[in-house]
């Protein structure tokens, strides 16, 4: 048995001291690495976050050949961003593309920023974006000179005609219609290429367009405040007296349109055109440089006749000087002559006739009058100038208006504060001739052809008789008495002996008359005094042999 244990506790400073042991940490060096990396990471997160530039974002109509995390963002083939995502719009019609760019493009991320997606593209006006085929796809950027911020952009779907800070001028033309016009067409001086068309649009109005064009520099100082422009689309064909001409400034204005410019003859300020100036773009070479038009006026002009073949655009001329156009073709009706006649509205430019309305705005002057068309078309009109549709094409039978002085021309009360100037007409040649055609065969229409015929049949059938009397009774008779006469001229017949006898008589009566006549013209005193007795011969003189 074991001894109960004692119930009784030491003395306390019986009890041993406690010892307080302090532990050591020991650190395993397999966590310095990760701890290493956690830095190295940490560091390159903070610098990635120092280094990175503004997060914009493009909207375009397709993400074709753009890739995330992989395509990158260009200007002058210098990267300065990455595509970091892409995804659909709202309404999933457009793709929203977001690009991280580069602390250094900060600039890119403002107002006037553009970007573009550069892929091959084969148009009219050339190939571009070759160079993609082998980096791949990428989006181009172009900048500008503003400092306002911007983060959301429109991508554009064609790549920018002209880049900010190019050298050159724009300028605007402005035209009725686009023609085969387009962005990229080329502009062309002495047909050298100088500029092109970057962009267009319609005007409010609806009624006419407005082209932008970039002039590259230097050959914008030859865009002058007096330069004319044309639309050089196509090839310009034109028969003349001096042949046929054909016209172009290139070929690829044959496919894709262009414009051309120049300076008109003549001396003018070459004063280089601002910025931004605005000109008139032309149909054509010809009307560009031809002399200006001054302000057009309305006329209108009422004839009494067929207009078939008169057409809008048709020209209208004055001694064969192009000095308008037909603007309208209407049909009216008189009630009082109960007939349909067609007025003819043109827009007429006075200053297309030169000096010779210069001379007739002063011969209006001289004569107190207001200086004014109304005033000069009065007295050319009290002159005989008349309105008239002419031929102008026989193989088409167009018809052109010429404006022309009628020699006795009936006299026509011309109002000269009329809106607008009504111009008397006359028919035309080709009308006249018509008419009088037509009072032809209305004389022909008034003769009896029925009754001739008929008297015409009955005396034919009364010469029928006739010739058959002639072959029947006459003819036998005559015949006969041929017969008759032949028997009496034979050899042996005396009447053939009497005819000789006579037929000699005759002959020697003939030269009696001969021998009378020679007489009487040397001796003309024999008619009075009678023929003298010839003179005795004179005997021959003797021979002085003959003497004895």
């Amino acid at each position: 048995m074991t001894d109960p244990p004692n119930s009784n506790p030491p003395p306390a400073e019986d009890l041993p001291e406690p010892v307080v042991q302090h532990r050591h940490i020991n650190v395993s060096l397999i966590w310095v690495v990760p701890v290493l990396a956690a830095l190295v990471g940490l560091s390159l997160v903070v610098n990635n976050w120092l280094q990175a530039g503004p997060q914009i974002s493009i909207t375009f109509t397709t993400a074709e050949g753009l890739e995330a995390g992989k395509t990158p963002v260009k200007y002058k083939s210098v990267v300065i961003g990455k595509v970091t995502r892409i995804s659909l719009s709202e309404d999933r019609r457009k793709v929203r593309v977001e690009v991280a760019l580069e602390k250094s493009a900060a600039g890119f991320a403002t107002y006037d920023a553009r970007y573009w997606v550069v892929r091959p593209r084969i148009g009219l006006g050339g190939i571009s974006g070759v160079d993609t085929l082998l980096s791949g796809t990428f989006i181009g950027a172009d900048v500008g000179n503003s400092n306002q911020e911007k983060y959301q952009f429109q991508g554009l779907e064609t790549p920018p005609a002209v880049l900010h800070g190019a050298p050159g001028k724009s300028f605007v033309l402005h035209s009725g219609d686009l023609g085969s016009l387009d962005i990229g067409s080329p502009v062309y001086y002495r047909r050298i290429q100088v500029g092109r068309v970057v962009s267009y649009q319609l005007n409010p109005d609806g009624k006419s367009v407005s082209l932008r064009i970039f002039v590259d520099g230097p050959h914008d100082r030859y865009v002058t405040t007096v330069s004319r422009f044309w639309n050089a689309s196509g090839v310009d064909l034109s028969l003349g007296a001096n042949g046929l001409k054909l016209n172009s400034q290139s070929l690829a204005t044959v496919f894709a349109g262009g414009v051309a410019f120049q300076e008109p003859p003549g001396p003018h300020p070459s004063t280089p055109a601002p910025e931004d100036a605005s000109y008139r773009l032309f149909n054509d070479q010809v009307a560009a440089l031809a002399p200006p038009d001054g302000p057009p006026r309305y006329i209108r002009m009422r004839f009494n006749q067929s207009l078939r073949g008169l057409a809008v655009d048709a020209p209208v001329e004055f001694f064969g000087i192009d000095i308008g156009k037909v603007v309208s073709i209407n049909l009216d009706y008189d009630e009082q002559a109960e007939r349909f006649p067609v007025t003819v509205g043109a827009v007429i430019y006075p200053q297309r006739l030169g000096h010779a309305y210069d001379k007739l705005v002063e011969l209006a002057r001289a004569q107190g009058g207001d200086a004014d068309l109304g005033q000069i078309m009065r007295t050319l009109v009290s002159d005989g100038l008349r309105a008239q549709a002419r031929t102008g094409n026989l193989l088409t039978g167009q018809l052109y208006i010429a404006m022309d002085f009628i020699p006795k021309a009936d006299k026509v009360d011309f109002n000269t504060s009329a809106t607008p100037l009504e111009i008397p007409t006359a028919p035309g040649s080709f009308d006249k001739l018509q008419e009088q055609l037509a009072d032809i065969v209305t004389k022909l229409q008034k003769v009896p052809f029925d009754s001739i015929g008929q008297n015409l049949d009955h005396s034919l059938a009364d010469l029928d008789q006739t010739l058959k009397q002639l072959n029947e009774e006459v003819l036998p008779e005559f015949k006969q008495t041929l017969g008759t006469a032949g028997n009496a001229l034979s050899a042996d017949s005396p009447l053939r002996h009497n005819l000789g006898g006579t037929l000699q008589e005759l002959e020697r009566m003939a030269r009696s008359l001969r021998a009378l006549s020679d007489y009487l013209s040397g001796h003309p005193e024999a008619l009075i005094r009678g023929r003298r007795d010839d003179p005795a011969p004179i005997p021959p003189a003797a021979s002085p042999r003959s003497k004895p």
